[in-house]
């Protein structure tokens, strides 16, 4: 499976300003499998360590971190050669260790030549717990495939140019295709070994069955961050979010029975984990718009939109047989996708707006910046005068020049009223906020 990160690796080694690199995500997205790739294909030799699988390599980090008699501990230990230019120098679950976070700002100082890449599951765990100055590290992230990583997983390659081109009205036998692929991605959704199950088999129920074992892995997980938070509460929570997506959050809706500090706490770790994404209302008068996030006001989507289809226990037959995508799970499938495929074209930069007023409330589902412009979005059916919170945003921030409208229906632009109706396969393409992205 090709991923856009490969992309983005390449251009981090050739990089004349490299530093360290740390590639974030959740559990399971594919980042050891990614960047062994990439130093096998890359580098004239992969040096890998494990510090969660094998903790006797924490003794090389527990002294003094020197980087060359790291590298020279390291060679003897796993017999193979560390050559700046050459080597690649990949430290997998680096969390598993934190004094190794800290030995990542010697390297960059001290063996600037030497190619180095961590990564872990639950580094953000770390990172907020030790010190090290800032400008000394570089993060990428990784999230489960794409829409258009998927196609390409499963070998539709025209499709595949197709969606990384601008958004423009296709054929209707395309649309329709690329239609009921997307079906399939919005139960198999983009954890890797499930698009892979998927692919070689054809079955959605061995997919599930990934999805359950993945589920009940990062449920064990939870057992890691006792006692820092409540576990059965934990559990509660991130089905919670799944049922929820596309509202706002209220945390003692999501788990009756426990306090708020008590679900806070649950749910600030699921977002840590990269489970799911935090996503901030906003007040669009200007740039950046994080300016103006809101720490009381937020929804969220889940990491996947297949552990979210799991997680909701969804009645799989009924739903999958709806005609409008957009009626699946009343909506939010849809939603979740619309972010999910945001959160990749935008770095996960992902906000929403929303208005709380005597007389009335309006609410965008999402709110971007497209070349230093900002869009609002909504996904939803129907015609241009249903969509009365885009007008009321419109109405409120006269600097907006358009906003995007993700459907089932084809592409049409609305110049009149400053609408653009994009079907959902062409988000990713819609949303990037920089061009090059490339498979």
């Amino acid at each position: 499976m090709k991923r856009f990160i490969e992309a983005e690796l390449k251009k981090w080694a050739k990089s004349k300003r490299r530093k360290p690199l740390i590639v974030k995500g959740a559990r399971q997205v594919g980042k050891t499998y990614i960047i062994k790739k990439f130093g096998e294909e890359n580098f004239d030799n992969l040096v890998m360590l494990d510090l969660e699988r094998n903790p006797q390599l924490h003794k090389i980090f527990e002294g003094e971190l020197n980087p060359k008699q790291i590298c020279s501990d390291l060679e003897l230990v796993l017999n193979n050669k560390i050559i700046p230019g050459k080597s690649l120098l990949f430290i997998d679950e680096i969390q598993a260790f934190p004094k190794a976070l800290t030995a990542l700002r010697y390297f960059y100082e001290e063996m600037p030549d030497l190619h180095v890449i961590a990564a872990g599951s639950l580094i953000e765990f770390v990172l907020n717990k030790i010190s090290f100055p800032v400008g000394r590290l570089q993060f990428l992230k990784l999230n489960p495939l794409g829409f258009v990583e998927f196609l390409h997983a499963n070998g539709h390659e025209k499709a595949v140019q197709k969606l990384l081109a601008p958004p423009q009205k296709l054929s209707d036998t395309i649309h329709g295709f690329i239609l009921r692929q997307l079906r399939e991605y919005f139960f198999v959704g983009g954890m890797p070994e499930c698009v892979l199950t998927y692919r070689d088999s054809g079955s959605f129920k061995k997919a599930f069955e990934v999805h359950s074992e993945i589920i009940t892995s990062y449920r064990m997980d939870f057992t890691k961050y006792s006692p820092s938070v409540d576990n059965k509460c934990l559990n509660i929570v991130i089905t919670s979010l799944a049922q929820n997506v596309g509202n706002q959050i209220k945390y003692l809706k999501l788990a009756e029975g426990f306090s708020n500090p008590t679900i806070k706490k649950a749910y600030n770790l699921l977002v840590l984990a990269n489970l799911t994404h935090n996503i901030p209302s906003v007040n669009p008068i200007g740039l950046p718009l994080g300016a103006s996030a809101s720490g009381k006001k937020f929804k969220s989507i889940m990491v996947d939109i297949g552990l979210m289809h799991s997680l909701c226990e969804m009645n799989t037959s009924r739903e999958y047989s709806l005609p409008d995508l957009l009626n699946i799970y009343r909506g939010a499938m849809a939603e979740q996708f619309i972010g999910q495929e945001i959160a990749l074209s935008q770095h996960d930069r992902i906000f929403y707006w929303s208005r709380q007023a005597k007389s009335s409330t309006a609410e965008v589902d999402y709110v971007i910046v497209v070349n230093n412009k900002i869009i609002p979005i909504e996904v939803k059916s129907g015609s241009a005068g249903r969509l009365r919170s885009m007008h009321i945003f419109f109405d409120n921030f006269k600097n907006c020049a358009g906003g995007f409208v993700f459907s089932s229906r084809p592409y049409e632009i609305l110049s009149g009223q400053k609408l653009t109706f994009i079907p959902l396969y062409y988000c990713f393409s819609a949303t990037k906020s920089e061009n090059g992205f490339k498979l």
